[in-house]
């Protein structure tokens, strides 16, 4: 387990100079300071620049890793008696592998954009990997993961998102669910004020990447309920974030 490579995304000069920019950003047009600083969105610049493409790449197989591990050991009944899952947006299969190992009696997917896809080397693997579009459309599934996705985009497009989870899961009774890992700020595993404090760091990132944020408890449960969800549970894990189970 080696979290560098997503210490090393996170100081990427890609990440930190659009935040140099908010003064002017406030008086500009664009949607967020990172389009505002290179006059592209997040993800054409990381089309355009592969050494970037890469590092995200290995960043976020990284957390995955870490993530993983500690999921397994501390959530594993959240993964427990499903017969299918997709992973939502993830990326190179990291996290579908590890609950692939852990329940090998669960067919595991992992749906990302082809670019992702083509990037994978993994001929050994319990996981089937497809090229797609999660606002076209995901896999059916008993359960759909979404680790750190929702956190990247809009209330709009994350109601879009859960949406088109929603319609490939089984009813509750069924088993059907979707998995959510990301951030509850003010919801964590750790009693130290520092842990609320870096969950608001992360919340300006992702305004300064992509025009999304971290959600309250509150902001989670209008998403679910304009989703056309009835329930949820959430369970902090890993200090910053939480599982959230959400069940149509």
């Amino acid at each position: 387990m080696n979290v560098l490579p997503f210490a090393s995304l996170v100081v990427d000069p890609n990440i930190i100079d659009p935040s140099h920019i908010l003064g002017p950003w406030f008086k500009s047009p664009k949607g967020t300071p990172f389009e505002f600083y290179f006059s592209k969105g997040f993800w054409e610049v990381v089309d355009e620049k592969p050494e970037f493409n890469k590092g995200f790449n290995e960043g976020m197989a990284s957390d995955s890793e870490l993530v993983g591990d500690v999921v397994m050991m501390t959530c594993r009944d959240v993964f427990k008696g499903l017969k299918s899952l997709v992973d939502v947006g993830g990326g190179t299969g990291i996290m579908a592998r590890a609950i692939a190992h852990a329940f090998p009696e669960t067919k595991c997917t992992v749906l990302d954009l082809p670019h992702v896809i083509n990037t994978v080397n993994d001929d050994n693997s319990l996981v089937e990997y497809i090229g797609g579009d999660m606002f076209v459309s995901v896999p059916h599934a008993n359960a759909a993961l979404l680790k750190w996705i929702l956190h990247d985009w809009d209330d709009e497009d994350c109601v879009k998102i859960l949406q088109n989870c929603k319609k490939v899961i089984p009813t509750r009774d069924q088993g059907g669910k979707i998995i959510i890992i990301d951030m509850v700020v003010g919801v964590t595993s750790d009693k130290h004020a520092y842990a609320v404090e870096t969950q608001l760091l992360f919340d300006m990132m992702m305004m300064i990447l992509f025009n999304g944020k971290e959600r309250n408890e509150s902001d989670w449960r209008k998403l679910f309920l304009a989703a056309g969800f009835k329930d949820y549970k959430i369970t902090p894990f890993l200090g910053l974030r939480s599982v959230i189970e959400l069940y149509p």
